[in-house]
Protein backbone atom coordinates (compact mmCIF):
# COMPACT_ATOMS: atom_id res chain seq x y z
CA UNK A 1 0.00 0.00 0.00
CA UNK A 2 1.81 3.45 -0.65
CA UNK A 3 2.02 6.07 1.68
CA UNK A 4 -1.28 8.32 0.13
CA UNK A 5 -3.47 5.48 0.20
CA UNK A 6 -2.08 4.75 3.88
CA UNK A 7 -3.05 8.59 5.15
CA UNK A 8 -5.97 9.33 3.12
CA UNK A 9 -7.79 5.90 2.04
CA UNK A 10 -9.57 5.45 5.71
CA UNK A 11 -10.33 9.55 4.76
CA UNK A 12 -11.97 8.83 1.29
CA UNK A 13 -13.77 6.15 2.35
CA UNK A 14 -15.74 8.07 4.84
CA UNK A 15 -16.23 10.82 2.08
CA UNK A 16 -17.86 8.41 -0.15
CA UNK A 17 -20.23 7.11 2.89
CA UNK A 18 -21.21 11.20 3.84
CA UNK A 19 -22.16 11.76 0.13
CA UNK A 20 -24.33 9.34 -0.01
CA UNK A 21 -25.75 10.25 3.71
CA UNK A 22 -25.91 13.91 1.92
CA UNK A 23 -27.40 12.80 -0.76
CA UNK A 24 -30.40 10.80 1.19
CA UNK A 25 -30.38 14.28 3.06
CA UNK A 26 -31.34 16.37 0.41
CA UNK A 27 -34.08 14.03 -1.16
CA UNK A 28 -35.44 14.13 2.75
CA UNK A 29 -35.76 17.59 2.34
CA UNK A 30 -36.88 17.91 -0.64
CA UNK A 31 -39.81 15.70 -0.04
CA UNK A 32 -40.11 17.68 3.22
CA UNK A 33 -40.17 15.27 5.65
CA UNK A 34 -37.25 16.69 7.66
CA UNK A 35 -40.03 17.41 10.22
CA UNK A 36 -37.84 17.21 12.88
CA UNK A 37 -36.93 20.57 15.00
CA UNK A 38 -33.04 20.89 16.13
CA UNK A 39 -33.35 21.27 20.13
CA UNK A 40 -30.67 21.07 22.93
CA UNK A 41 -31.33 17.46 23.21
CA UNK A 42 -29.63 16.49 19.79
CA UNK A 43 -26.82 18.22 20.81
CA UNK A 44 -26.48 16.49 24.23
CA UNK A 45 -26.94 13.20 22.22
CA UNK A 46 -24.56 13.73 20.02
CA UNK A 47 -21.94 14.85 22.62
CA UNK A 48 -23.21 11.78 24.60
CA UNK A 49 -22.06 9.47 21.58
CA UNK A 50 -18.84 10.82 21.43
CA UNK A 51 -17.88 10.57 24.88
CA UNK A 52 -18.92 6.27 24.08
CA UNK A 53 -16.40 6.21 21.56
CA UNK A 54 -14.04 8.07 23.13
CA UNK A 55 -14.13 4.90 26.02
CA UNK A 56 -13.62 2.65 23.34
CA UNK A 57 -10.90 4.40 21.69
CA UNK A 58 -9.00 4.60 24.98
CA UNK A 59 -8.78 1.25 25.27
CA UNK A 60 -8.01 0.13 21.48
CA UNK A 61 -5.52 2.63 21.63
CA UNK A 62 -3.20 1.14 24.47
CA UNK A 63 -3.36 -2.06 22.54
CA UNK A 64 -2.37 -0.41 19.54
CA UNK A 65 0.61 1.06 21.09
CA UNK A 66 1.84 -2.13 22.51
CA UNK A 67 1.51 -3.65 19.06
CA UNK A 68 3.81 -1.16 17.77
CA UNK A 69 6.72 -2.60 19.46
CA UNK A 70 5.79 -6.41 18.69
CA UNK A 71 7.00 -6.67 15.67
CA UNK A 72 10.88 -4.80 16.35
CA UNK A 73 10.77 -7.29 19.45
CA UNK A 74 10.09 -10.49 18.09
CA UNK A 75 11.97 -10.17 15.09
CA UNK A 76 15.56 -9.36 17.23
CA UNK A 77 14.49 -12.65 19.39
CA UNK A 78 14.55 -14.56 16.67
CA UNK A 79 18.16 -13.07 15.21
CA UNK A 80 19.66 -13.48 18.42
CA UNK A 81 18.59 -16.97 18.69
CA UNK A 82 19.59 -17.99 15.44
CA UNK A 83 22.94 -15.88 16.17
CA UNK A 84 23.32 -17.71 19.71
CA UNK A 85 23.94 -20.86 17.57
CA UNK A 86 26.99 -19.48 15.99
CA UNK A 87 29.11 -19.56 18.89
CA UNK A 88 28.17 -23.24 19.67
CA UNK A 89 30.72 -25.22 18.81
CA UNK A 90 30.65 -29.67 19.37
CA UNK A 91 31.92 -32.47 17.18
CA UNK A 92 29.76 -32.74 13.96
CA UNK A 93 28.10 -29.37 14.27
CA UNK A 94 24.70 -30.65 12.48
CA UNK A 95 22.70 -30.52 15.69
CA UNK A 96 23.35 -26.43 14.88
CA UNK A 97 22.60 -26.16 11.51
CA UNK A 98 19.40 -28.11 12.00
CA UNK A 99 18.60 -25.55 14.70
CA UNK A 100 19.04 -22.54 12.57
CA UNK A 101 16.95 -24.11 9.99
CA UNK A 102 14.68 -24.79 12.36
CA UNK A 103 14.33 -21.06 13.02
CA UNK A 104 14.34 -20.01 9.57
CA UNK A 105 10.96 -21.98 9.23
CA UNK A 106 9.85 -20.62 12.46
CA UNK A 107 9.94 -17.27 11.06
CA UNK A 108 8.73 -18.16 7.86
CA UNK A 109 5.43 -19.87 9.68
CA UNK A 110 4.93 -16.88 11.84
CA UNK A 111 5.41 -14.60 8.23
CA UNK A 112 3.13 -16.82 6.55
CA UNK A 113 0.40 -16.34 9.26
CA UNK A 114 0.73 -12.76 9.28
CA UNK A 115 0.37 -12.19 5.54
CA UNK A 116 -2.91 -14.39 5.81
CA UNK A 117 -4.39 -12.35 8.48
CA UNK A 118 -4.62 -15.02 10.60
CA UNK A 119 -2.49 -16.55 13.97
CA UNK A 120 -2.79 -20.14 13.85
CA UNK A 121 -1.00 -21.83 17.05
CA UNK A 122 -1.17 -25.50 15.64
CA UNK A 123 1.34 -24.08 12.92
CA UNK A 124 3.57 -22.08 14.75
CA UNK A 125 3.72 -24.40 18.46
CA UNK A 126 5.14 -27.63 16.34
CA UNK A 127 7.74 -25.16 15.10
CA UNK A 128 8.73 -23.47 18.66
CA UNK A 129 9.34 -27.36 20.20
CA UNK A 130 11.30 -28.15 17.09
CA UNK A 131 13.48 -25.85 18.71
CA UNK A 132 13.14 -26.68 22.03
CA UNK A 133 13.65 -30.91 21.07
CA UNK A 134 17.51 -28.93 19.54
CA UNK A 135 18.28 -27.31 22.79
CA UNK A 136 17.75 -30.57 24.52
CA UNK A 137 19.96 -32.11 22.45
CA UNK A 138 23.07 -29.58 22.95
CA UNK A 139 22.21 -30.21 26.63
CA UNK A 140 22.80 -33.77 26.51
CA UNK A 141 26.15 -33.14 24.44
CA UNK A 142 27.27 -31.31 26.86
CA UNK A 143 26.65 -27.11 26.21
CA UNK A 144 27.30 -25.01 28.79
CA UNK A 145 24.31 -24.14 30.85
CA UNK A 146 24.55 -20.18 30.58
CA UNK A 147 24.08 -20.53 26.85
CA UNK A 148 21.42 -23.16 27.37
CA UNK A 149 19.85 -20.63 29.59
CA UNK A 150 20.05 -18.04 27.37
CA UNK A 151 18.24 -20.15 24.56
CA UNK A 152 15.19 -20.96 26.42
CA UNK A 153 15.13 -17.52 27.34
CA UNK A 154 14.66 -16.21 23.58
CA UNK A 155 12.48 -18.77 22.67
CA UNK A 156 10.19 -17.92 25.89
CA UNK A 157 10.04 -14.74 25.02
CA UNK A 158 8.98 -15.57 21.62
CA UNK A 159 6.37 -18.03 22.92
CA UNK A 160 5.06 -15.24 24.88
CA UNK A 161 5.17 -12.67 22.01
CA UNK A 162 3.49 -14.73 20.26
CA UNK A 163 0.97 -15.30 22.60
CA UNK A 164 -0.15 -11.95 22.67
CA UNK A 165 -0.25 -11.10 19.18
CA UNK A 166 -3.20 -14.14 19.10
CA UNK A 167 -4.58 -12.57 22.04
CA UNK A 168 -4.92 -8.92 20.49
CA UNK A 169 -5.71 -10.16 16.71
CA UNK A 170 -8.60 -12.48 18.30
CA UNK A 171 -10.20 -10.56 20.59
CA UNK A 172 -12.48 -7.45 20.10
CA UNK A 173 -12.43 -5.13 22.56
CA UNK A 174 -15.48 -4.95 24.63
CA UNK A 175 -17.83 -6.23 21.91
CA UNK A 176 -21.33 -5.07 24.02
CA UNK A 177 -19.46 -1.32 24.20
CA UNK A 178 -18.67 -1.84 20.11
CA UNK A 179 -22.82 -2.71 19.96
CA UNK A 180 -23.55 0.21 21.72
CA UNK A 181 -21.69 3.01 19.71
CA UNK A 182 -22.57 1.23 16.54
CA UNK A 183 -26.04 1.78 17.53
CA UNK A 184 -25.94 5.77 19.15
CA UNK A 185 -23.79 6.40 15.86
CA UNK A 186 -27.05 5.01 13.51
CA UNK A 187 -29.78 6.89 16.03
CA UNK A 188 -27.37 10.41 16.20
CA UNK A 189 -27.36 10.15 11.86
CA UNK A 190 -30.90 9.03 11.46
CA UNK A 191 -32.33 12.01 13.70
CA UNK A 192 -29.54 14.48 11.50
CA UNK A 193 -30.94 13.46 8.52
CA UNK A 194 -34.70 14.32 9.56
CA UNK A 195 -34.19 17.50 11.15
CA UNK A 196 -35.17 20.50 9.78
CA UNK A 197 -32.22 23.27 9.66
CA UNK A 198 -32.20 26.80 9.01
CA UNK A 199 -30.27 28.10 6.92
CA UNK A 200 -30.19 25.08 4.98
CA UNK A 201 -26.68 24.63 3.21
CA UNK A 202 -25.12 25.98 6.92
CA UNK A 203 -27.40 23.00 8.16
CA UNK A 204 -26.16 20.59 5.73
CA UNK A 205 -22.27 21.47 6.42
CA UNK A 206 -22.52 20.79 10.04
CA UNK A 207 -24.43 17.42 9.60
CA UNK A 208 -21.54 16.68 7.07
CA UNK A 209 -18.87 17.38 9.28
CA UNK A 210 -20.57 15.59 12.79
CA UNK A 211 -20.86 12.45 10.23
CA UNK A 212 -17.88 12.47 9.09
CA UNK A 213 -16.41 12.49 12.23
CA UNK A 214 -18.56 9.70 13.91
CA UNK A 215 -18.13 7.20 11.05
CA UNK A 216 -14.43 7.41 10.99
CA UNK A 217 -13.81 7.11 14.33
CA UNK A 218 -15.88 3.89 14.24
CA UNK A 219 -14.32 2.76 10.82
CA UNK A 220 -10.86 3.70 12.13
CA UNK A 221 -11.51 2.01 16.01
CA UNK A 222 -12.61 -0.60 13.81
CA UNK A 223 -9.36 -0.83 12.06
CA UNK A 224 -6.96 -0.28 15.11
CA UNK A 225 -8.27 -3.69 16.76
CA UNK A 226 -6.63 -5.84 14.59
CA UNK A 227 -3.21 -3.80 14.05
CA UNK A 228 -1.46 -7.20 12.48
CA UNK A 229 -3.37 -7.14 9.30
CA UNK A 230 -1.65 -7.20 5.97
CA UNK A 231 -3.74 -5.74 2.70
CA UNK A 232 -5.19 -2.93 0.56
CA UNK A 233 -8.00 -2.58 2.87
CA UNK A 234 -5.97 -1.71 6.09
CA UNK A 235 -5.42 1.61 7.05
CA UNK A 236 -4.07 1.30 10.56
CA UNK A 237 -1.49 -1.34 11.04
CA UNK A 238 1.52 -1.76 12.45
CA UNK A 239 4.60 -1.91 10.56
CA UNK A 240 5.87 -5.67 10.09
CA UNK A 241 9.13 -4.99 7.72
CA UNK A 242 11.72 -5.88 10.26
CA UNK A 243 9.96 -9.62 10.02
CA UNK A 244 10.28 -9.62 6.45
CA UNK A 245 13.67 -8.04 6.30
CA UNK A 246 14.64 -10.66 8.67
CA UNK A 247 13.08 -13.28 6.61
CA UNK A 248 15.32 -12.26 3.59
CA UNK A 249 18.11 -12.27 5.63
CA UNK A 250 18.69 -15.44 7.38
CA UNK A 251 17.46 -16.67 3.39
CA UNK A 252 20.92 -15.50 2.45
CA UNK A 253 22.27 -17.13 5.55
Amino acid sequence: MNRFTKKWGLVLRVLAIVAVLLLLKGLINFFNLDVASANPLITALVGGVIFTIAIIFTGTLADYKESERIPGELAASIKALYNDTKIIHISGGKITDDMRSHIRELLQVINSNLRQNSWRSGEINPAMEAINRDISILSEKGVAPPLLVKLRSELTNIDRISNRIETISETTFIPAAYGIAELAVAAVLLVLLFVKTEPYYEGLALIGATSSLLIGLILLIKDMDNPFEVGKDTYADVDLSHLWRLEEYLKEK
